[in-house]
């Protein structure tokens, strides 16, 4: 039986944490025959966070669609194009609290809302810690609209090695969530 392949928005923040966003898109781009298309959207901030925490531009040899963080005319700034999946990675406690309280100020902010209200796929990254009630309120508030927070916290049963296997484990379990098929290592299974 084949699946129908994703639609798949990627949105990257100024939050810390550029090595997710970075295996994510190295991830995609092993899955590709999974997925129709990839819309990148990236913050100012996460292009200086990305050029300082990774000392590159890689970001730009990506072969996915980037689009401007304000430009409204990208297909996924509308629910007709049918992205089914937006990811967040990583996501700024500022875009998460734009996001909870429907500010569509950017390209970011409108893709989040689209998707909400068109109850598709949004999972976002949060990095920031610890939380304030503010933080955990907004998880809260998207959490209800739909959305799925899921924390940038690894996890250690796989024993990872590097630092990029210790955050690969955020990330599998990111692709898991937006219904990619992968082989990662899974608890108690041989």
């Amino acid at each position: 039986m084949s699946m129908k392949k994703k639609k798949i928005i990627v949105a990257i923040t100024g939050a810390s944490g550029s090595i997710y966003a970075k295996l994510l898109l190295d991830n995609l781009m092993k899955l590709s025959p999974q997925i129709e298309k990839v819309g990148v959207v990236m913050s100012d901030n996460a292009k200086e966070v990305w050029r300082f925490e990774l000392g590159n531009s890689t970001y730009e040899d990506y072969p996915f669609d980037f689009y401007q963080k304000m430009d409204f005319n990208a297909p996924f700034a509308s629910g007709s194009a049918k992205f089914d999946t937006m990811i967040i990675i990583p996501c700024s406690m500022g875009t998460l609290g734009r996001i909870a309280h429907g500010i569509s100020n950017d390209l970011i902010s409108r893709a989040a809302d689209v998707i909400l209200k068109e109850r598709r796929k949004l999972i976002a990254v949060v990095r920031d810690t610890p939380f304030s009630l503010i933080h955990i309120n907004n998880m809260k508030t998207v959490t209800e609209a739909g959305g799925i927070i899921c924390p940038a916290n690894p996890s250690y049963y796989s024993i990872p090695q590097t630092i990029e296997e210790v955050a690969q484990t955020v990330v599998s379990r990111v692709v898991d969530l937006a219904g990619l098929e992968q082989d990662s290592y899974r608890w108690n299974e041989n």
